[in-house]
């Protein structure tokens, strides 16, 4: 992984210049399905990067301070798994989250959350339970969860319906009863067929300060008080020039696609992915976005990333692109934002992308 050096977390925004750093993956145009990315996420130092495909397979990247040169060798390092955490769920497991007491984690799956301690494999305490007496009654799933950065008692869940609960373990040890609901009320004028598709939250993230949330829909990010359970205290439009395209996105399931989003690392900014290969970053304190593009074509080093701009009608400028030519096979789902410098890595498809800001 490039070096860079430089102090602090600058917004994402227009004022940051970022440029390419490094590539990681094939170019081959047919993708095999155990080779796309499915997780990104760098260590509390950021000297680590890990990637996981859908093939299982775990990639660690170690920063160096010099550029590295790839090269050619003999596999030396193979990884075995430490412990086994087996039986817990009946559903795929849509979450992992270590606790701040770096003792114990929580696993969920769609109708589930599990608390695990990890010295222990064979047993963990179920603490959250929405699976109904008749599944012909199922109204909602669980989408998301993580633990408090802080509070080692506190984890929030979110659901298909777009509602986010938060949660005390001190309260009950079976968490059946949240501490706080947090819904947006929808604008009955603009109800359509389409959403509770839309609504539904992809993923919910807590700002390093421990103070606020975000959560990730399929057309925005919003930012969460965990002080006011009413409504967002921010709401950032991801790709709205899609909704005039939510039939032909659900006829090819595009809809269903769950887009993952982060933070930077003083919580002044925060980034998501859309379709295109472009992902977004929305500067929290200028409030003004930016929508750049993760592109081979653009993979020469410290080049510069150009702004780029979707065309809904009208006149198409030079440098903006039609919202019906975007290729929504080429997707960004999973990004991450190193914790106190501004390096990014974003996921796209079976490529990883790093770039970092043009000062450094």
């Amino acid at each position: 992984m490039a070096g860079a050096g430089g102090g602090g977390c600058p917004a994402g925004g227009n004022d940051l210049q970022w440029c390419f750093s490094q590539v990681k993956g094939a170019i081959d145009e047919d993708v095999a399905e155990a080779d796309i990315i499915s997780t990104v996420e760098f260590n509390y130092s950021g000297d680590l990067l890990a990637t996981g495909d859908k093939g299982g397979r775990v990639v660690i990247f170690q920063r160096e301070q010099e550029v590295p040169v790839l090269k050619p060798m003999d596999l030396m390092v193979e990884a075995s798994p430490r412990r086994v955490f087996a039986n817990a769920h009946t559903y795929h497991v849509n979450s992992i989250s270590v606790n701040s007491d770096h003792e114990t984690y929580l696993s969920a799956d769609d109708l589930r959350i599990n608390l695990w301690h990890l010295e222990i494999t064979d047993r963990s305490f179920n603490i959250v339970d929405i699976k109904p007496a008749n599944m012909e009654e199922l109204t909602e799933v669980i989408t998301a969860a993580e633990f408090h950065p802080h509070q080692c008692n506190v984890f929030v869940y979110s659901s298909s319906k777009g509602t986010i609960r938060l949660c005390d373990m001190r309260s009950s040890a079976l968490c059946d009863r949240h501490s706080k609901f947090f819904e947006e009320p929808e604008d009955p004028s603009s109800r359509s067929f389409f959403s509770e598709i839309i609504s539904s939250i992809s993923d919910v993230k807590f700002s390093h300060s421990g103070r606020y949330m975000m959560t990730r829909d399929y057309l925005s990010v919003k930012v969460w008080d965990l002080n006011m359970e009413s409504r967002p205290v921010e709401t950032h439009q991801v790709h709205e020039y899609l909704r005039s395209k939510l039939c032909s996105l659900y006829e090819n399931d595009c809809i269903f696609d769950k887009f993952e989003c982060c933070w930077n690392g003083s919580d002044s900014a925060v980034m998501t992915g859309s379709y295109n290969n472009f992902f977004r970053m929305f500067d929290r304190n200028a409030r003004r976005d930016v929508t750049l593009e993760a592109s081979r074509e653009n993979s020469k080093p410290r080049a510069s990333l150009k702004p780029r701009k979707v065309c809904t009608g009208g006149k198409r400028k030079k440098d903006e692109i039609s919202v019906d030519s975007l290729d929504f096979n080429k997707k960004i789902l999973h990004t991450a934002w190193h914790p106190t410098e501004n390096i990014i890595a974003v996921a796209a498809t079976n490529n990883l992308y790093i770039f970092q800001d043009k000062i450094n």
